[in-house]
């Protein structure tokens, strides 16, 4: 009986900017954004199992266990390597759902990255990413583990160097489609590319937010308080809501502020996924 085990964290992202420069053929868009990890999120602990079954051990609600990315990502991976070998996995679930921090893809690129490894199965990252893109746009950004600015629907990465702030993420009591998002009517889908060196230079905006805001008066409005204390943004498309600050206190500080009811956590830029740096150690 293989009795391997590993525990491994899935990481939060954050879209510093998020751009959609046009709409392809096939109904996807293309966009450009920057992702950065923070020292936040899931972890998944993996068992191996010689009969090739897959059980995921904590439900989701509304998920179905075979339309969850964990499973699906099991599976996918099973099926490009041909191992017989399967496994349990446990979920302990810190992200939100439909918060625009890739819990999900997060998670299936955690997944991709921990079987891999349990079952010897030795594909690279370019591999995993290319088995990850059917999952989701942000799975491969989790799966190389760099932050990047990115292109096309966000699968093609360039990995970049920022400065390392210190985040207030702020989590509304909502999860948002990113489908309803992309199908809204009211949503910009022209905003002209532009280059890392201008973002660097001007910043960029979230053409989301307009349509989550519209859509959502509560985000609009906890965006306005947060707009209080720094320049809040959102990530992906919504519904968390951050700022960066120069250190922890700062970002303590604002959070101490909040009501109470509302979500938040503080945590730290990271360049390199928590993910990779474990693992590579």
């Amino acid at each position: 009986m293989n009795t391997a085990t590993l525990s491994l964290p899935a990481p939060a992202k954050l879209n510093l900017f998020l751009h959609i420069t046009g709409r392809r053929a096939d109904g996807y868009h293309n966009l450009q954004t920057l992702f950065q990890f923070v020292d936040y999120g899931d972890t998944l602990h993996f068992s191996c199992r010689d009969d090739g079954q897959i059980n995921l051990h904590t439900e989701l609600p509304g998920v179905a266990p075979e339309d969850n990315l964990i499973v699906k990502a099991a599976k996918r991976l099973q099926n490009a390597t041909g191992t017989s070998l399967g496994a349990d996995i446990t979920l302990e679930k810190r992200l939100p759902m439909g918060g625009g921090i890739g819990g999900g893809s997060s998670d299936a690129a955690t997944t991709l990255v921990g079987l891999n490894r349990l079952w010897e199965s030795n594909l690279n990252d370019d591999q995993l990413a290319a088995i990850g893109i059917a999952l989701g746009a942000d799975v491969p950004v989790f799966v190389h583990g760099k932050a990047a600015w990115a292109e096309g629907v966000g699968e093609k990465l360039t990995p970049v160097e920022l400065e390392e702030p210190w985040y207030l993420v702020v989590i509304p009591p909502y999860s948002v489609s990113t489908a309803e998002i992309f199908s809204d009517q009211r949503l910009t889908r022209d905003t002209s590319p532009i280059t890392l060196a201008a973002f660097r230079e001007v910043g960029g905006r979230n053409d989301c937010l307009p349509v989550v805001a519209a859509r959502y008066p509560e985000i609009r409005n906890t965006l306005i308080l947060l707009n209080n204390y720094c320049e809040a943004k959102m990530t992906g498309t919504g519904s968390c809501l951050f700022g960066a600050f120069p250190n922890e206190r700062e970002a303590d500080k604002v959070r101490a502020r909040l009501p109470a009811t509302l979500r938040s956590f503080v945590a730290k830029g990271c360049n390199v996924s928590p993910l990779h740096q474990l693992i590579n150690k």
